[in-house]
């Protein structure tokens, strides 16, 4: 069977399962560039005739032009999805993935905002106009639950509950995650300003967050209220101004002020908790020490 054509379907079968756009995205581009890669290299078109060795030298390939292992894991994850599809439709009789191992990659230290940058990004959008009040709510939504982008923009109205939201999340699966009254203040005055702001409007979209046509945010938007709040609060160039750096604040935060990592795993929707175990392995020594004081057994006696 034509490789392409069987790409062609598997990504159809993501689609029938729902899987996200930015998912489905990944498994297109990053199979396509691995079968274009051995059509040109070694002519072969046919997805039976693929070997572990061709995916191998493909990955090989990559290394060679300077691609790191972070890269190159994320591409062997999609590889894996694609051919454990094509085992499943009997397309072929062996799984070439079984023999291709990850790349051994260093444990990533994330680094995040400061408590004051945190404040002055929030600050960067004052004001009482529709926008200004809605990037305010939009940025304290990201700091104070620390969902993805991606559920930020698909938030719908009747989600947002007294003391908590109900999110959905990767593979359509459904949590919540707290609402503090700081957010709700916040979000009060946004739900305010959207009334007034669409009063004598026809509507149709049921999202939370609006534009100012009111069609439903784009992750790209949000991308770029983020980066500009990040411009205003002077973020060191080191740190990347993006929605999921805010996630990843809430995070650290979360374990500093004393959230067991479990916990922390249910509210960010990860499938496991050796993903959020990442967060808690980025956190300073010296923070650990200070907060080792307030939890000392002695002194809590």
């Amino acid at each position: 069977m034509e490789a392409k054509m069987v790409l062609k379907e598997f990504i159809l079968d993501c689609e029938m399962r729902k899987l996200s756009a930015k998912t489905i995205k990944g498994y297109r581009n990053n199979n396509t560039y691995l079968l274009n890669f051995i059509e040109r290299e070694y002519g072969i078109i046919q997805i039976e005739e693929i070997t572990h060795l061709h995916i191998k030298a493909f990955l090989m390939f990559l290394q060679k032009n300077g691609r790191k292992t972070t890269y190159t894991n994320g591409l062997i994850k999609t590889f894996r999805s694609f051919f454990k599809y094509l085992k499943q439709e009997e397309y072929i009789q062996v799984n070439p993935m079984e023999k291709v191992r990850w790349g051994k990659q260093n444990k990533p230290i994330i680094k995040t905002f400061t408590h004051k940058e945190v404040a002055l990004m929030i600050k960067a959008y004052n004001g009482c106009d529709f926008l200004k009040v809605r990037n305010r709510a939009i940025l304290a939504m990201l700091f104070d639950t620390g969902i993805r982008c991606s559920e930020l923009c698909n938030l719908q109205s009747n989600a947002v509950k007294d003391n908590y939201i109900t999110v959905w999340g990767k593979g359509n699966k459904e949590r919540s995650v707290g609402k503090s009254p700081y957010l709700e203040k916040i979000l009060l005055r946004y739900t305010a300003a959207r009334y007034a702001y669409f009063r004598d409007k026809i509507m149709t979209p049921t999202n939370y967050f609006l534009s100012r046509t009111g069609k439903p945010l784009t992750p790209e938007a949000v991308e770029r209220i983020v980066k500009f709040a990040g411009k205003q609060a002077k973020v060191s160039d080191d740190i990347r101004c993006s929605p999921h750096t805010c996630r990843h604040w809430f995070a650290q935060e979360q374990l500093k002020n004393g959230l067991d990592l479990y916990s922390l795993s249910r509210l960010l929707g990860h499938k496991h908790v050796k993903i959020t175990q990442i967060y808690l392995d980025s956190i300073k020594d010296k923070d650990i020490v200070v907060n080792s004081i307030y939890t000392s057994p002695l002194m809590n006696l």
